[in-house]
């Protein structure tokens, strides 16, 4: 050390001669400052830089730190070559530099401790000190520099050479770096003020070291883990800087600086910060950066997005980790609230949010703290309203935490979650998404129960009130004789005769007399006394002075005859209140939630106490009501969410209603039931969320053993069977067979339904029926659970006492039936399918059980009945002997009872039970029994030809050419067979000709049995077709409904063998379809037009506007299922969508909610394929435009808007927009006009829109005039204003719109031009011809066949429309523009595309040689 002194006093004098500045740039110091300003005096070339530095590092060695004195210029020129200089070289020089410098401040107390210190020697410390901290910061720079340029630019490819470079020139760097500011923050924890002479330390300096750690922080890869000791290094370093040297101001504005500028380093700053106010006590600095960032201009921080992340982010970090800080400065951002940016909105909430979870919370908080967390809850709640959505999102964010925390006082609960439930219909998908997360977080939080029922809540809410008015009634009572009610009277004068004398003086202005006195004495002495509990002694006193007059000589009212008024008055109020005291007036009790008066005094300190604590529960019991009520109204809103496009959204209103379930929701359950039909869902995610929220519903219940779980997993399953429709349970049984797929089902359960199926374990018939259900549904997943009990199943569930419970023997031929179900195609596909022999016991049971039936009244038999003759055909061997058994035991059955009838017939009275054609009579169950039995057995037969029998053929013929090939293969091995004969095989075999031309003979067979041998005189259903015809052809004689309906049903059915039989039948099928009076026969019949319509479409294309028609039938049934069926056929392509489509976009306004639902889901699904729904738009707006639909107008809106919601092309947008002009050319009534331009408002205007829309301007000019016309014009174009940012784009807009409105003018112009020249009026709206209250016309009954004719083939008709065309059209809009633009793309043709067309097996024409005439 002594050594480094007497060093330092050799070079004392030399070094007092120069002062070395730190320069504001490198070549500062090149360039001559001026006398005694130290200078770099040559920069040596980079090979003569490795002595130069040997030769610093033996000077270091022989005089310490202030070798560098002589050494600087080597080290400069060092920096100055820093890119070409070897890393060898560059690395000696940071270890030396370190060296230097750790070794100075190593010296540097001694050395400021000596007393004796000459200038010259302070000053060469000083210099040296100065220059030793740049070259270091100066290579630290480099270092960093070349680092960060390393790891932006490391492109090369090949691991090795990339290995050996960043191991040469990172690794010593990423080594040092760490122990080298370290070495900085020890130097600056030195008393360095005194080489300054005591004085400040120059800010240069200052900046020079800090300098570096700011350099350092601007590397985006800082805030990994792996640096974490380098981000503690520098912040210890700067808590250096600003703790020993004022570094605060400029701390400041370099954290702003790059705050705005570097992204990534809003965290570093956020840990620095909160570590300096904390651990070194620079507290103030929080206050300055967050005024700094306060006082940002929010319109100049808006424009600078990257800029408000940056502090965004900071406030927002800042405030989790000190929040006590962040309540002290939080006025100061208070301004962002108003700003333009979202972020600095977010941030800013973010921070109140923070403060609320961390600082304002619990219950034992001061008045003042209280106030302000109320007022950031209310600032909170203001900004759930926000303009963007970003911030409404992040306000519901943040309550969800505060409410899962539990910090949200009680008092808050309801406004926050009505706010909660109104974002719901946010338009916003995030935000919907985060109020479901919010209202999820309430009910799992809630602090009033686990069962959040409105009904069971409501009834001990009534008990407690009454409890609470009854204590109050006793309070009062007992609280009466502790002050008189004269001396109360005496309290209270003084303010009553104020009262009294001011009803002698003028009314102020503003005062009006409101009240009047009551018709009875009585009434007005009640009024009177309780305005005087109220207080309310102006008012008193008024209607007292009026009682006066208008009541003389009454009491109270005439008393002894007072000196004035005033005296007179004050005499009837003191009687009053003294004589009413006792009692009190029921319009003055509390309100429930009200607390005590404050005049009501109860002197024992025990029953106040009581009180006060009933008025607390009642008051929890109303909350919990009201948040009950709130719940159940989010339910509703979040249903309707299941079915959403967005993925999130339908997983978030899944997550909620298991959430709901969980607290004993009565409503939840529809909900629970309603995402059922999402299991099949193509979304992955969504089916999950489903199998996910029924396991948790259902698969985890609670429960001591083993068997107590699965009753109470049976009781939850069976529970949402009830009422269920068959698709609920269809999806439930794919939801259970998915779990038993994944053994996520106990055996204990399968073994508890077996139990209960066969009455071991002790139930009720629908729990039987539903244990049932439930082993179908577990066999569609292991079909063993049915096979190893078969002989259970059909011993227990249809045996002799069938008849007692049809619903259970129906239920148990649909769980029998799991067993027919096809193999998986992994098995083989030639197996031949699971059949039982015709003597099982099991059809054995079924015959004897539909026989017995068959003769007994019962409204079950019937689907009983289809269910057993369905699985005789799926599992029987020879079913059709069996089934035609049953139908020949049935009809000996019917045979006998008509022979009973034929003995009582000469009894003149008839049962009102039993049809008659005169001569005989049945009861009418037993011949709708018998027909239904003919129908099912038909359907069924067919059935089991075209799938079964087909199937079986096939399967065998395979199995044929397979031995055969086997054959032939095993003698190819033994003798060689001819070339020729080889290569005419195998070429048919590529060609698939053997097998399809075989396809083609058992098709044909199949066909050719239907056609000529199943309605055949031979045949038994040949036997009971003219039953069928008798019954439908004579609705008179046969009028009762049910047998109607089932006559109408096995018509159709029977229709379904024979083409032929069809053909000659359809008239007469869709005759009754017309003009049917019932409902349930117009319902069977369009059920049945729907299955020929697929299976024979040739036949039925020329009735399908009769389908059509029955979408406007007056039954809402009936239009749901004429609904249903044409969606399918059109979806299906059977059913051309040209033309009467538009009859399906009139249930989109149907007053059944159903109806209307089925309609948008036909539109949803045909807006799958393609472009059919654009193409189709031209018909729909032309027909619905009508005056002949008689559409109201509201209602073709409301349509337009749904059917224009799937025009989303711009191409399409354009074209549509040009054709709608074109159309105002035809059209010929104001509403024509009126419906156009609404369509046109209806769709998103382009910029190529606005130029198809100024082309056709004459096209809609003249009818301008319109007030509605012109004002959806305008509505268009201030949309598309407010849409377009380009200037030109704008003026082609107000050029288009100054057009207009010219025209506007111009026709009104005239109209009053026409008006003053003619007086004659401009004329009206033209008026819709009157039709009838509605579009459904009642049904007529009359069968006339004048009235109901043959559609003739389509040519004959071609031809007679050609015929017709001579008188004038209606004035119906048709799209002639569609046949005008013949150059359209075919994308954009409003016809059908080839693809969209139709497609079926057989062209859709009428073949005259197919058809009987």
């Amino acid at each position: 050390m002594m050594a480094a002194v007497a060093a330092a006093g050799a070079v004392g004098p030399a070094a007092a001669g120069w002062e070395f500045h730190l320069p504001l740039a490198p070549a500062d110091l090149l360039r001559d400052g001026g006398p005694g300003r130290y200078t770099v005096q040559e920069v040596l070339p980079a090979r003569e830089l490795l002595p130069a530095l040997s030769a610093f590092r033996a000077a270091f060695r022989a005089r310490g730190a202030l070798a560098v004195l002589q050494h600087f210029d080597p080290l400069y020129s060092l920096l100055h070559h820093f890119g070409a200089v070897g890393t060898d070289v560059k690395e000696d020089a940071l270890e030396l530099m370190m060296q230097v410098v750790s070794r100075h401040s190593n010296e540097l107390p001694t050395i400021l401790g000596d007393s004796g210190l000459s200038c010259g020697e302070r000053a060469a410390h000083l210099n040296a000190l100065k220059m030793n901290c740049y070259l270091l910061t100066g290579l630290v720079d480099a270092f960093e520099t070349e680092t960060c340029k390393s790891a932006l630019l490391e492109v090369d490819p090949g691991g090795k050479n990339k290995k050996n470079r960043a191991k040469t020139s990172g690794s010593l760097w990423e080594e040092e770096r760490d122990p080298l500011l370290r070495l900085l923050t020890q130097l600056l924890q030195l008393d360095l003020r005194q080489l300054w002479s005591g004085l400040v330390v120059e800010e240069e300096f200052v900046s020079l070291m800090t300098g570096t750690c700011y350099r350092i922080l601007e590397n985006p890869g800082i805030g990994l883990q792996k640096y974490r000791a380098t981000r503690e290094a520098v912040i210890h370093l700067l808590a250096a800087a600003l703790t020993h040297y004022d570094h605060m101001f400029s701390a400041t504005l370099k954290i702003t600086q790059m705050l705005q500028h570097f992204e990534h380093v809003a965290p570093v700053f956020a840990q620095a910060v909160s570590l300096w106010a904390t651990e070194y006590g620079l507290k103030s600095l929080v206050g300055e950066l967050l005024r700094e960032i306060g006082q940002k201009c929010p319109q100049d921080v808006a424009r600078d997005a990257s800029g408000m992340k940056g502090y965004a982010a900071f406030v927002t970090e800042l405030a989790e980790q000190i929040p006590a800080l962040m309540l002290s400065n939080m006025s100061v951002l208070l301004r962002h609230l108003d700003g333009e940016s979202y972020m600095m909105r977010n941030a800013v909430l973010a921070a109140m949010a923070e403060v609320l979870l961390q600082v304002l919370n619990g219950d034992q908080l001061e008045e003042a703290a209280r106030g302000t967390r109320d007022q950031f809850l209310g600032i909170l709640q203001a900004h759930v309203c926000d303009i963007h959505s970003f911030v409404r999102s992040r306000v519901l964010q943040l309550f969800t935490r505060i409410v899962q925390c539990k910090v949200l006082p009680l008092t808050q609960f309801q406004s926050v979650v009505s706010l909660a439930v109104g974002r719901l219909q946010d338009k916003s998908v995030v935000v919907v998404k985060n109020a479901i997360q919010l209202l999820a977080a309430f009910l799992s939080n809630n602090p009033f129960s686990c069962k959040l029922s409105c009904a069971d809540l409501a009834e001990p809410l009534k008990k407690e009130v009454r409890k609470l008015q009854e204590m109050r009634n006793c309070g009062r009572s007992t609280a009466a004789p502790v002050i008189s009610p004269e001396e109360e009277w005496e309290a209270m004068l003084p303010e009553v005769r104020a009262a009294v004398q001011h009803l002698f003086q003028p009314l102020q202005e503003g005062e009006e007399e409101v009240l009047e006195v009551e018709e009875t004495v009585e009434s007005t002495l009640e009024q009177i006394t309780g305005l005087l509990r109220k207080l309310n002694y102006k008012s008193a006193a008024r209607l007292t002075q009026k009682a006066l007059c208008r009541f003389p000589g009454k009491e109270p009212f005439s008393g002894p005859v007072e000196e004035n008024e005033e005296a007179a008055i004050l005499g009837v109020l003191k009687r009053l209140y003294t004589g009413s005291c006792p009692g009190e007036n029921s319009e003055d009790s509390p309100s429930v939630t009200s607390s005590l008066k404050a005049e009501e005094v109860v002197p024992e300190e025990q029953p106040q106490t009581e009180l006060v604590k009933q008025e607390m529960l009642v008051q929890y019991l109303q909350d919990a009501y009201n948040f009950s009520v709130k719940i159940t109204e989010a339910l509703g809103l979040i249903s309707k969410m299941m079915y959403e496009n967005c993925v999130s959204v339908v997983q978030e209103a899944i997550e909620f209603f298991v959430t709901v379930s969980q607290f004993g929701v009565p409503q939840a359950l529809p909900g629970v039931r309603r995402m059922l039909p999402l299991i099949w869902s193509k979304e992955p995610g969504i089916k999950e969320a489903v199998l996910n929220a029924y396991r948790r519903l259902y698969l985890s219940p609670s429960g001591n053993s083993e068997r107590a779980r699965a009753q109470g997993l049976v009781h939850s399953l069976s529970l949402i069977m009830v009422d269920a429709s068959l698709g609920m349970i269809q999806c439930l049984e794919e939801i259970i067979s998915e779990f038993v797929q994944k053994d996520e089902i106990k055996p204990a359960v399968i073994q508890l339904l077996w139990e209960r199926f066969t009455g071991k374990s002790p139930c009720s018939s629908l729990e039987r029926r539903a244990a049932v259900m439930l082993l179908g549904m577990m066999a569609r997943g292991k079909p063993e659970i049915i096979g190893s009990n078969l002989d259970v199943l059909v011993t227990v569930g249809l045996s002799e006492k069938v008849c007692e419970d049809y619903h259970l023997a129906q239920e148990v031929c649909y769980v029998i039936s799991k067993l027919a179900t096809p193999p998986k195609p992994a098995q083989g596909k030639n197996k031949a399918p699971f059949r039982l022999p015709q003597d099982h016991m099991l059809f054995g049971c079924l015959s004897e059980a539909l026989s017995k039936g068959f003769a007994k009244p019962s409204g079950h038999w019937i689907p009983f009945m289809e269910a057993a003759v369905m699985l005789i055909y799926q599992l029987a061997e020879g079913a059709e002997e069996i089934c035609a058994h049953i139908l020949q035991v049935c009809s000996q059955q019917a045979l006998e009872k008509l022979q009973e009838a034929d003995g009582e017939k000469a009894d003149p009275r008839v049962s009102p039970g039993r049809v008659s054609d005169g001569a005989s009579s049945l009861p009418t169950f037993l011949l709708m029994h018998l027909l239904s039995l003919v129908g099912q057995v038909a359907l069924q037969q067919v059935a089991h030809l075209e799938v079964s029998v087909s199937a079986e053929l096939r399967r065998r013929r395979i199995l044929r050419e397979e031995e055969k090939t086997k054959k032939q293969s095993d003698s190819s091995m033994k003798k060689k067979r001819p070339q020729s004969t080889g290569n005419e095989t195998t070429m048919e075999e590529e060609l698939g000709l053997v097998g399809a031309s075989a396809d083609d003979t058992e098709a044909e067979l199949i066909r050719s049995i239907c056609e000529t041998e199943l309605l055949d005189g031979k045949h038994l259903f040949s036997a009971f077709v003219p039953l069928v015809l008798k019954i439908c052809n004579n609705p008179g004689l046969y009028s009762d409904p049910a047998l109607s309906a089932a006559a109408a049903l096995t018509l159709g059915k029977v229709c379904m063998i024979s083409s032929e039989f069809c053909d000659s039948h359809l008239r007469l099928l869709f005759t009754m379809m017309e003009k049917s009076s019932l409902p349930g026969v117009r319902s069977n019949l369009i059920l049945a037009a729907g299955d020929l319509a697929i299976r024979f479409p040739n036949l039925v294309e020329p009735w399908t506007s009769h389908l059509y028609a029955r979408l406007q039938d007056p039954c809402p049934s009936v239009r749901q299922t004429a609904g249903l069926v044409m969606t399918h056929l059109i979806l299906k392509d059977m059913v051309k969508v040209k033309g009467q489509v538009s009859e399906m976009a009139t249930l989109l306004v149907d007053p059944e909610d159903t109806i209307m639902g089925v309609a948008q889901n036909f539109f949803n699904e045909l807006s799958n394929k393609g472009n059919a729904i654009y193409n189709l738009l031209p018909d729909i707006i032309s027909r619905l435009s009508d005056p002949s639909c008689n559409l109201e107008e509201e209602s073709f809106h409301t349509i337009m808007r749904h059917l224009f919601s799937y025009i989303t092309k711009d191409k399409q947008t354009e074209s549509l927009v040009e054709k709608l002009c074109q159309r105002f050319r035809t059209a010929r009534t104001e509403r024509q006009y009126r419906d156009l331009s609404h369509c046109l408002t209806l769709l998103p205007l382009s910029e190529r829109g606005l130029h198809k829309l100024q082309d056709n301007f004459d096209c809609f000019a003249d009818k301008l005039q319109d007030p509605a016309v012109y004002s959806c014009f305008q509505t268009l174009l201030a949309r598309f204003r407010r849409a377009v940012s380009k200037p030109e784009t704008k003026a082609l807009a107000e050029e288009l719109e100054q057009k207009m409105s010219a025209s506007h003018n111009r026709g009104l112009d005239s109209a009053e031009m026409c008006q003053e020249g003619r007086g004659t009026p401009v004329p009206e709206t033209a008026k819709q011809k009157p039709t009838g209250s509605s579009r459904r016309q009642p049904l007529s009954t009359a069968n006339r066949d004048e009235d109901f004719v043959t559609p003739p083939p389509r040519t004959l008709r071609n031809q007679k429309r050609a015929q017709k065309r001579h008188p004038p059209k209606k004035a119906v809009i048709t799209f002639s523009s569609d046949e005008e633009d013949s150059s359209e793309d075919d994308e954009l043709s409003a016809e059908l595309t080839e693809e969209e067309t139709p497609t079926t097996t057989t062209p859709i024409t009428r073949s005259s040689a197919r058809r009987r005439h």
